[in-house]
């Protein structure tokens, strides 16, 4: 018992994380989180990849790359614009990103165990 009090007082806490500041000018930032949230409520719950390819196909010129949009996604979640919701399949887990005022529906794959033995009564 005294090696475990011990280890628990050696360890480090976690330490805390600071809010995230963006680099972008106000304007910029505003039309770039105006387009993800309007992607995000017309297409419902998108994962990070899902997101980045909409981003694309809309054109929008003010994120540089894919890590530019996370840290963006990450900065909206903090303001509450956005949440991040868990989807487990099985083993699996997906985190998709939706708008706080949208109903999630989620999409949940069938884990396929093989074919089922028939039963005789």
């Amino acid at each position: 018992m005294f090696r475990a009090v011990i280890r628990y007082f050696s360890t480090k806490p976690k330490p805390k994380m600071k809010p995230i500041e963006l680099k972008t000018p106000p304007e910029q930032t505003q039309t770039i989180t105006r387009a993800i949230f309007d992607i995000l409520k017309e297409h419902g719950p998108l994962t990070i990849s899902e997101t980045w390819e909409r981003v694309q196909e809309v054109g929008l010129r003010g994120l540089t790359s894919k890590r530019h949009m996370k840290i963006v996604l990450r900065w909206m979640r903090e303001r509450q614009k956005l949440r991040l919701i868990c989807n487990h399949v099985g083993p699996h887990k997906q985190f998709l990103y939706t708008t706080w005022f949208t109903k999630p529906v989620v999409k949940q794959a069938k884990v396929d165990n093989g074919p089922s033995p028939p039963r005789f009564p």
